[in-house]
């Protein structure tokens, strides 16, 4: 027997500067938030967004992508844990466009990249998490 998933529900990625982190990925990928603590809580709305950590989640399509702060270890692809989040968009036009506006911003990334199935553009969070965009081919 196997479990019947259907997708994703959600990721949440562990970031060192949550304001730094939700600066960027606010930049960037302009997500509504789905939750995040609102200013001077009470404390049954503490306890109800505990879930959150001191963090923010955000709405993308039908599912879910959190950020928490923790320790300043710093990310490492090659540990056991997290490879790099995908995100995808609808046309390769879609990575010609991201490059540009990455460029605008100052971020820093690969070249768009054919691999076959699609094509990819890679480039990294301010903690070092490898972020790619994929477009099918």
């Amino acid at each position: 027997m196997s479990i019947p998933t259907s997708g994703y529900a959600h990721v949440r990625l562990t970031v060192t500067d949550i304001d730094r982190s939700r600066a960027f990925y606010d930049d960037v990928f302009g997500l509504p938030v789905a939750f995040e603590m609102p200013e001077n809580p009470d404390e049954e709305t503490k306890q109800q967004l505990s879930f959150l950590f001191g963090g923010v989640i955000y709405k993308l399509g039908d599912s879910l992508l959190g950020l928490r702060p923790v320790a300043d270890d710093g990310f490492d692809e090659d540990r056991s844990g997290l490879d790099h989040v995908s995100f995808a968009v609808p046309a390769r036009s879609d990575l010609d466009a991201a490059a540009t506006m990455l460029d605008d911003k100052g971020i820093t990334h690969a070249d768009v990249k054919d691999i076959g199935a699609g094509f990819i553009l890679e480039f990294r969070d301010p903690d070092n998490i490898a972020l790619e965009l994929f477009a099918p081919a």
